[in-house]
């Protein structure tokens, strides 16, 4: 076990007391941030590639292509459609230089062909939670046929018994599939 430093060493008699550690000077907000980020690029975090895409790939390039993965060195972009893919590879030179100089370690593009899986947005973003057959709170409590257990009345009009029979069911329904 190592000893303190002497900054932190008070002598008292013939012992020494502890003293906290001069604090480091307080920095601003705004200084933090900007070492975060330099060391996101430096150290190759998707996060700042992320946040620099648009700016790096140009806004019409970048609401069909996205970056996917970074490693070693090698940034994976994944395009939409297969025009999307033909233009990033016919700009995948200047695409590089432009990660390059915002100070991004990436050696080379891979381009693959990526279909996202995006949901459309809804309205409202609980509006599939407000329809959902388990609220109780919108649809009632009744008695489920099968067991006899309470359940609201909106699992009952969806699959004619509780979640809990219907459970029961696809899971059956998976053991007999495996039988097959």
């Amino acid at each position: 076990m190592g000893r303190a430093p002497e900054s932190q060493r008070r002598r008292f008699g013939k012992g020494e007391l502890m003293v906290p550690a001069t604090p480091v000077p307080a920095q601003s907000l705004r200084g933090c941030l900007e070492r975060l980020n330099q060391q996101w690029r430096q150290d190759g975090s998707m996060a700042a590639l992320w946040q620099d895409w648009p700016k790096l790939a140009g806004s019409t390039l970048a609401e069909h292509c996205r970056p996917l993965t970074l490693r070693h060195g090698v940034l994976s972009v994944g395009a939409s459609h297969p025009q999307w893919r033909q233009a990033l590879l016919y700009s995948k030179l200047q695409l590089l230089a432009a990660i390059r100089a915002e100070g991004h370690p990436v050696r080379d593009l891979r381009i693959v062909q990526h279909h996202s899986s995006r949901r459309p947005a809804l309205a409202d973003p609980l509006d599939e939670w407000n329809r959902h057959p388990s609220r109780t709170d919108v649809h009632g409590m009744a008695t489920c046929p099968r067991c006899g257990s309470p359940a609201p009345t909106g699992e009952m009009a969806y699959w004619g018994h509780c979640s809990f029979c219907r459970s029961a069911d696809l899971s059956a329904q998976m053991a007999n599939g495996a039988d097959q």
